[in-house]
């Protein structure tokens, strides 16, 4: 049991595939851009928006980037919130975590303000005690700057953390900020990429963390 289980948002708590699939479509439309498919977006889910915007538009500008980003970010403050779903066992996962006395944060390259419009539209803010976005760090993942700002507002050690995420992102954040990494795959990183990088747990289920299951790779 670990003090202080922090996790991914995107893929990891939530499938937000409906919200960012909708909102890129509708911006490449608007934009008169060639359409891509679902699985180009999808395997950029979780990254720094402009590196996302790079790889599925193929606009190289800093410039036009940013103001796709914001066009983006109108469309999704329509779309966004109603298109992302907790995963079944998100909830129960963090109840059980709170009420066996652990702290709770989130370290994600989205928003913290849209991950906090998610928790407050389904009326779940208990759960939660920290969120760290895109908005409150220099350097996004794998950078462990927003870990390591979670552990010292927490008061941590950090042979006391967790951190549980889809991606190899994830796994290089946790590496890099000397914590234990738990990969979880609701995602579209597949089990067998986390065999070589440091883990405690490879997890169908986020309800491994707390009745790990039989047939867990670690």
């Amino acid at each position: 049991m670990y003090r202080l289980y922090l996790f991914d948002f995107d893929y990891t708590l939530v499938n937000s595939e409906q919200g960012i699939l909708g909102c890129f479509h509708r911006t490449i439309d608007a934009w008169h851009l060639p359409p891509v498919t679902d699985d180009t977006i999808r395997k950029t889910i979780g990254l720094p928006m402009e590196q996302a915007v790079e790889i599925i538009t193929g606009i190289h500008d800093a410039a036009d980037i940013d103001r796709f980003i914001d066009d983006y970010r109108k469309d999704a403050d329509i779309h966004m919130t109603p298109g992302t779903h907790f995963f079944p066992d998100t909830l129960p996962t963090l109840r059980a975590l709170r009420k066996a006395g652990a702290r709770i944060g989130i370290i994600s390259t989205k928003t913290r303000s849209r991950i906090e419009e998610k928790f407050v539209a389904d009326n779940c803010t208990d759960v939660i005690d920290l969120i760290i976005g895109c908005e409150d760090v220099h350097a996004m993942k794998p950078s462990p700057e927003g870990i390591e700002q979670a552990i010292a507002r927490l008061g941590m050690e950090k042979a006391d953390v967790l951190y549980t995420g889809d991606s190899l992102v994830d796994a290089g954040a946790a590496k890099n900020a000397g914590v234990a990494f738990a990969a979880v795959t609701t995602g579209t990183t597949p089990a067998s990429a986390f065999e070589d990088v440091p883990h405690v747990k490879i997890m169908k289920s986020l309800t491994e963390l707390i009745a790990p299951a039989e047939d867990a790779i670690c």
